[in-house]
């Protein structure tokens, strides 16, 4: 599947997600998916990108979910249906969003948590969502960057000229 059609599902998942459990499966989806994601750059995308996708990869490998969510005692993820990343800087953003909202559910969840356990696995998984948020926003940050370059190599010195024959 896409990977802009999962951070989508992932993205409405979380939205109807209810309950601590529920968010804490959603959200180590996501994490799964930013790793399925960044090990799918790493290996096949813009050569710029590939240190960043290799870490973004590698992050949140931890065992912060939910012991007793489904997802965690199949193993199954949305991120095993990745099959392409059509369009990069589209995914990232997507993909930023997925990570930012995954972030705030869990300050709600640690806020409301009366549980220590819970609480730093919360903890735990903000701090590898902002690390990967921080992947990303390296990842498009270099694309924006690569298209100035190309727009600027393509206007020349001094800019388009436009409206001159």
């Amino acid at each position: 599947m896409e990977a802009e059609r999962l951070v989508e599902i992932g993205r409405r998942a979380l939205a109807e997600s209810r309950g601590a459990a529920d968010i804490m499966t959603e959200v180590w989806q996501a994490q799964a998916l930013a790793r399925a994601i960044g090990d799918r750059l790493a290996v096949a995308g813009p050569a710029e990108l590939r240190g960043d996708a290799r870490g973004l990869g590698e992050i949140g490998g931890g065992d912060w979910s939910a012991p007793d969510s489904p997802v965690f005692l199949t193993g199954q993820t949305r991120a095993a249906r990745l099959t392409e990343v059509a369009d990069v800087s589209r995914t990232l953003a997507g993909l930023a969003l997925l990570l930012g909202e995954a972030g705030m559910a869990l300050v709600g969840v640690a806020c409301e948590t009366g549980e220590d356990a819970l609480y730093w696995q919360c903890i735990e998984a903000i701090d590898a969502a902002d690390e990967s948020m921080d992947r990303v926003r390296g990842m498009l940050g270099r694309l924006a960057e690569q298209a100035r370059e190309r727009a600027r190599e393509r206007d020349g010195p001094y800019g388009a000229v436009r409206g001159r024959g």
